[in-house]
């Protein structure tokens, strides 16, 4: 039986759509969180909007823009700016803090930010490895051209194409824009899928899904593209054992892990982002 999820929208600075974690549907497979990026435009000559530095356990974020540019710094050191098509990669572990601020020369141009973030909890075995971060340029994703439009395997495998992207457990990420009719189908036993439909509209199992919506499936998926086609992200993967608790950015499987994170941020014992000041407190 599919489900059907409905956008949040939140306020982090610009707006974002929100579809994971809801009420009816905490994950699918490994993806915890999934928010929607703008479009959003920047004031020049500002920091209207640039997130500040915040900690992480627990998981791995993935950020992929569709138009824009961020710049990523965190504690390891890493200065890193991500463009249309790339993706950057963030396994937080134990611990690590990072920023996501906008390029000047983007608020210059008045260049549009969008893109989507998300985040895979950990298996329990891999809750407290050490932090990592990786960095895969857009000519490193596989693509595919198909009879009425293109598949990039973000992260996992299709039809002999295999991303480079590295994850702890399975997990399965596409990037799917058809044109007006166009039609794409996947089977990947074993794995739970959901469908996000960010521009357009589609037919996804016998199921209208319409632009900003989440339609959770099970691991076989037949999409066909509403009139003005569509943009989609394919997400999923094996489901983790056990619960996955939540606290503000950090993920567990014990919360009393998450009390300690939070402790940990408020008494100042996350190592910082090297020549950043400032930093979002914990929200009460």
């Amino acid at each position: 039986m599919s489900l059907l999820i409905a956008p949040r929208v939140h306020d982090i600075g610009f707006a974002v759509r929100r579809l994971l974690p809801s009420r009816a549907c905490q994950r699918v497979g490994p993806f915890i969180f999934l928010d929607h990026m703008g479009p959003a435009l920047f004031e020049r000559n500002s920091t209207a909007g640039d997130v500040r530095q915040h900690p992480h356990i627990g998981l791995a974020t993935v950020t992929y823009l569709f138009s824009g540019a961020l710049m990523h710094r965190d504690s390891l050191g890493s200065v890193q700016r991500i463009e249309p098509g790339a993706i950057n990669l963030m396994t937080a572990g134990r611990g690590i803090v990072h920023s996501e601020r906008i390029p000047a020369d983007v608020r210059e141009a008045q260049s549009a930010v969008q893109g989507i973030q998300t985040w895979l909890a950990l298996p329990m075995e891999d809750e407290e490895i050490a932090p990592v971060f990786e960095h895969y340029p857009a000519d490193a994703i596989p693509a595919s051209r198909m009879n009425g439009g293109q598949v990039r395997v973000l992260i996992g495998r299709l039809d002999g194409l295999e991303s480079p992207v590295r994850t702890c457990s399975l997990a399965t990420c596409l990037d799917l824009q058809l044109d007006a009719g166009g039609v794409f189908e996947v089977s990947l036993p074993a794995q739970e899928l959901a469908v996000y439909v960010a521009q357009g509209s589609a037919e996804v199992n016998g199921d209208e899904v319409a632009e900003h919506h989440l339609l959770v499936a099970g691991d076989t998926l037949r999409l066909q593209a509403g009139d003005e086609g569509c943009r989609a992200m394919i997400l999923g993967g094996e489901p983790l054992e056990g619960s996955r608790f939540m606290h503000w950015n950090f993920v567990s499987s014990s919360t009393g892990r998450l009390k300690q994170a939070a402790s940990d941020w408020e008494a100042g014992r996350f190592a910082l982002v090297p020549g950043e000041t400032g930093s979002i407190p914990l929200p009460r």
